[in-house]
């Protein structure tokens, strides 16, 4: 767990990390979120001289913002956990936004991060699995059923690997950090062999490695291709870990992005600037928002 204290400009006043220990089960996931929350605040009043205002805190999983309920997390192992009233409780009557940890993420990255100043973006972070945010006029769409975004299910290989969602070949079974991690473990025989280390070994040219890199990098381009088909972005920003490989990524696939269209526009395709920072300021950012939206209701 990341948590920090957010000035009104977007700074971070306070940062700290905090153990999730998911393996202490779902209850005890959300009352340390509720005491990590409570000892932020009070941080901000005995070294800041004043409360937090608001709060903002971002999940994974089905998050429905409206309702503020942690509709579904696998990896957290919660259902319909009602999230904003627990820590608006927790705080005081604090006013307190809930977000989804990928849009939250978004957010950060295209109103601060390296999509400010863009009207239209989409970020994608490549890590365990892959998502997307779409960022459209300083907000992030979530979609009709707050599922927008889901481009790591989007089928690039029919005859790929199965999937967790249920179909094959979707992109992030192919192209995310923990895909890559697996085919290079494979391909190296080492199975402890990691996304990094299969760059580390394209930038010294090992063939092999660089078979991997491509597989991935041509089904990631053609997931790219896809979304940007249906959604034009100005600006497409990549994060996670996979993205920690810099040039290594960025030249290949922008060619290989390139390579693909036809009558579309080519976004610029940057590296996110914000790293694990982004979740903590765009959950800071939602709060702001959520004071703002207050005050001129």
């Amino acid at each position: 767990m990341k948590a920090a204290l957010v000035g009104t400009d977007g700074t971070l006043l306070h940062e700290a990390r905090r153990a999730t220990g998911r393996e202490r089960g779902a209850d005890a996931v959300v009352e340390t979120i509720l005491a990590f929350a409570a000892e932020l605040r009070a941080h901000g009043e005995e070294h800041l001289g004043e409360s937090a205002v608001a709060a903002g805190v971002a999940v994974p999983g089905i998050v429905d913002s409206e309702k503020g309920v942690a509709v579904y997390a696998a990896n957290l192992g919660w259902r319909d956990v009602p999230l904003r009233a627990l820590l608006s409780e927790r705080l005081g009557s604090l006013p307190v936004a809930l977000g989804h940890d990928v849009r939250t993420g978004g957010l950060a990255e295209g109103r601060i991060g390296a999509g400010r100043g863009t009207d239209r973006f989409l970020f994608v972070p490549l890590g365990t699995g892959i998502a997307g945010a779409i960022g459209i006029a300083g907000a992030i769409e979530a979609g009709a059923h707050g599922d927008a975004g889901e481009i790591g299910h989007i089928v690039v290989r029919p005859d790929g690997p199965d999937c967790s969602c249920g179909q094959r070949g979707c992109l992030e079974t192919l192209a995310s950090a923990a895909a890559v991690t697996r085919a290079w473990a494979a391909a190296s025989k080492d199975p402890g062999a990691d996304a990094a280390d299969c760059a580390k070994a394209v930038e010294s040219g090992d063939p092999a490695a660089i078979a991997v890199w491509h597989d991935a990098v041509d089904a990631l381009a053609a997931g790219l291709v896809t979304a940007l088909t249906l959604l034009d972005p100005g600006t497409l920003i990549i994060g996670g870990g996979l993205a920690e490989a810099g040039e290594t990524l960025f030249t290949p696939l922008r060619a290989a992005v390139e390579e693909r269209v036809t009558f579309q526009k080519l976004p610029h395709i940057v590296p996110a600037a914000l790293g694990d920072t982004a979740g903590c300021l765009g959950a800071g950012l939602l709060a702001w928002d959520l004071l703002s939206t207050e005050v001129s209701a």
